[in-house]
């Protein structure tokens, strides 16, 4: 088989790109300290459409040669916002309508693949430091808890990856309604 070219591609230059309709779908991180895995997450929210992300605490912002190094261009195409803390932005949201989802390993979570969200709803997706995950004031004022279900020796996953099948999750869900 035959790789697809750039032009087999169709991309949409950045210009198209945020003219484009976005899910009703907000990634929030808070205090992610890892810039490679910051850049993850914006390419991967520039991929499925999500509407901005919000960078709280430590979470560093763009520009940034090495946010760059793996958003690849992504810091420029999706929408994104700072904020002191994760708490002041988690607020706002609420405020706005959106429905916040923590991913975070709690006794009452419930399992992503089972989650399904509201058509026409917002939904927030809050993900958490590498070490000590999302900060439990957080936790404690969530809608819900989402957790992604593993089955190997691990209990975690890296934070872009899961905030990667988490987009994912939403993204499928989302687009069919």
């Amino acid at each position: 088989m035959e790789k697809k070219s750039i032009r087999d591609l169709h991309r949409d230059s950045i210009e198209q790109y945020r003219r484009r309709q976005k899910l009703p779908l907000t990634v929030v991180l808070d205090n992610v300290r890892s810039l490679n895995n910051i850049g993850s997450i914006f390419r991967t929210s520039d991929a499925f459409l999500v509407d901005r992300l919000m960078l709280c605490g430590i979470t560093a912002t763009p520009p940034s040669d090495e946010i760059h190094k793996t958003a690849l261009g992504a810091e420029n195409s999706v929408e994104w916002e700072y904020y002191g803390t994760t708490m002041e932005c988690v607020e706002n949201l609420r405020q706005q309508g959106y429905t916040i989802c923590v991913l975070e390993q709690v006794k009452e979570s419930v399992s992503l693949d089972s989650f399904r969200p509201e058509p026409g709803g917002k939904y927030a997706i809050v993900a958490g430091h590498e070490v000590h995950g999302v900060d439990p004031e957080v936790v404690n004022s969530a809608d819900v808890c989402l957790e992604i279900p593993q089955f190997g020796t691990k209990h975690s996953l890296n934070v872009a990856v899961s905030t990667g099948i988490a987009i994912w999750h939403l993204f499928t869900a989302m687009r069919r309604d």
